[in-house]
Order: structure tokens, then C-alpha cells, then sequence
């Protein structure tokens, strides 16, 4: 499991704000640059090594946003990632047992707030190869609260993690982070209004239901907006798991005990969380596990719950 450990910080340097393609809006900002936190357990690296690069480096939170402003310097890009790909290496030769699935890619999606939410991170990883294609993160700043209860929240989550000025110079309301989610969707031609506003041959993966099921309503009524409708179904890999390999696994961190897959970054910030669920779907994919829907909204209320032998 993880030892938790602050290993944020940030970096000085002249700001020379990045803009990406993927981002609508990007407001500019006079900070240089944030680390995303890591802690690395060694003592889980018993097996599928191949699936993590030799040397692996904590993400730069600015650039996860699209505002990183380090990228001219050699000794920030020595000690930090810019890419999305490189702690997903998979070896294919493990991919013997991989089976055709259902859509053509995944989403993985691992919110982090219980008031409301903080941070919104989504993987994306092609169902064929395995292989991660891109990955959106946005923290979310809260529409209900004071900014006392702000701050206190904020240092309550993220301050231990070293990820708290960070969170206040990126955090945007909740349904600017849908509007720019959907934009980056509509780039990989994931979504569209024209189909309906339901998701194009993808589908969300959670480890649990709590996300799509419970999380995302709330946060649409506290925001005053329509829930979406490509939140209308989901993927559980507890489930998925439950079924494939007849075991239960309550959590995140059991699955990847018992595949024996190690555990990089900070138990519960969202983007690193979001990560982690990736390897152990790439360990399934890879071990022949066909990854289906597990639950369906048939109403905002209603969720209709597919599979009969599931995690409760």
C-alpha cells in the first residue's frame, strides 16, 4: 500500500504560459509551474514491470491544465513529466488471453470530493491496444461554499499533498470543466451533439458506482444543469473484476495487491487514482477479461444494475 508523503512543490522560473489544443478556455497565470505528488511503493513491484517505465516521474499539474510554463527548462523537464503515455508501457506479449471488446475505447474516471467535487480526471485508453492515448484533468472549484470553507476544505485535501496552490490557481467551476470536457471529447470524436449527446464507441470506466451513480447527479443540481447524457451508463471494474476472476476486490488498492501491480503517486488525488484504475484495466484487458457495462440510468433516479453477481 502507499506511505503517504507530501512530495509536492513548485518550481520558479519566468512564466511563458503553454496553451494546448485540448483546453477552452486557458486562462493565463503568473505561477511557473507544480509538480503532481508521487510515492512509490517498491515493495509491490513483484511482477509487470514492463508496465511502468524504468524511471518513473511525478506529472506536472500545470501541464495536466495546460499551463505549465517550464517547458524550456531542462532541469524541470528532467525531473517531471509532460506525457501522458510513459508510466503505461505494456508488454504484448502478455496479451495472449485479450479478447475483442465492446467499444473501442475506455474512459477511466475517478472523482475526488465528497462535499462537492474537487478534481475531475479521465484517462483515455484504447481498448485494442491498451495503450493510453490522452488524459484530461480539471479541479473543480466549489459553487456553494464560502471561500473560508474553500480554503479549509482545500488544505483539509490537498494541503498535505502539496497540491493545495496548485488546486486554487487551476480550479474552475464544475460546469466550465463539462464544457471544456466535452471539447476535448468532440477532438477525439468521442461525443457529439449530433449523436444524441450519448458517447461514441466509449464508455466510463469507475472502480464503483459512486462516481457516475451518485457523485455526478448531485454536483449537476448543485450546479443547476441538466445531467448530461453521456453519463447515462457505466462501467464498475469491481464488478467487472468480481465475475472475471472470482474474487472480491473492495477497492482499488486490493486489486492491485492481488495482481500484484505496483502503486505509483498519492492515494486519493484524483489524477493518480485515475492512473492506478488504468493498470489494473490493462492487466485485464491484457488477461482476457471482457469489459462491459454494469449499470445503466434508464431515468436521473433510476439505475438499473446489469450484472447479478456484483460488489454492494
Amino acid at each position: 500500500g502507499f506511505v503517504p508523503r507530501a512530495a509536492y512543490s513548485l518550481c520558479s522560473g519566468s512564466p511563458s504560459p503553454l496553451i494546448l489544443s485540448s483546453v477552452s478556455p486557458v486562462r493565463k497565470l503568473t505561477v511557473s509551474a507544480s509538480l503532481s505528488a508521487a510515492q512509490h511503493d517498491p515493495s509491490s513491484d513483484t511482477s509487470h514491470k514492463s508496465s511502468t517505465s524504468s524511471r518513473w516521474k511525478p506529472m506536472c499539474l500545470y501541464h495536466t491544465h495546460g499551463m505549465c510554463t517550464m517547458l524550456d527548462d531542462p532541469a524541470h523537464l528532467e525531473k517531471f513529466s509532460h506525457s501522458c503515455s510513459d508510466e503505461f508501457r505494456v508488454d504484448i506479449s502478455e496479451f495472449v488471453n485479450k479478447k475483442h471488446q465492446e467499444f473501442d475505447y475506455f474512459l477511466v474516471l475517478d472523482l475526488e470530493g465528497k462535499v462537492e467535487i474537487l478534481e475531475f480526471p479521465v484517462v483515455l485508453v484504447d481498448a485494442k491496444t491498451t495503450h493510453v492515448v490522452d488524459l484530461f484533468h480539471r479541479f473543480v472549484r466549489p459553487s456553494k461554499m464560502s471561500e473560508q470553507r474553500i480554503n479549509e476544505y482545500i488544505e483539509g485535501k490537498y494541503g498535505k499533498l502539496g497540491v493545495d496552490r496548485v488546486w486554487h490557481d487551476t480550479a474552475i467551476p464544475f460546469e466550465e470543466v463539462l464544457q471544456q470536457f466535452e471539447v476535448w471529447l468532440t477532438q477525439h470524436r468521442l461525443w457529439g451533439k449530433e449523436l444524441g449527446g450519448h458517447l461514441n464507441q466509449s464508455a466510463f470506466v469507475t472502480c464503483g458506482n459512486w462516481d457516475v451513480k451518485t457523485k455526478i447527479p448531485q454536483q449537476c443540481n448543485v450546479a443547476n444543469m441538466k445531467l448530461p447524457s453521456y453519463f447515462m451508463e457505466w462501467i464498475n471494474l469491481k464488478d467487472i473484476y468480481l465475475n472475471f476472476y472470482k474474487r472480491r476486490a473492495t477497492g482499488m488498492m486490493t486489486m492491485m495487491r492481488q495482481l500484484q501491480i505496483p502503486s505509483l503517486g498519492s492515494h486519493h488525488l484524483g489524477i493518480d487514482d485515475a492512473k492506478n484504475i488504468t493498470r489494473v484495466l490493462q492487466r485485464m484487458l491484457a488477461d482476457g477479461a471482457s469489459v462491459q457495462i454494469t449499470a445503466r440510468r434508464n431515468s436521473p433516479e433510476n439505475v438499473e444494475f446489469l450484472f447479478e453477481n456484483r460488489i454492494r
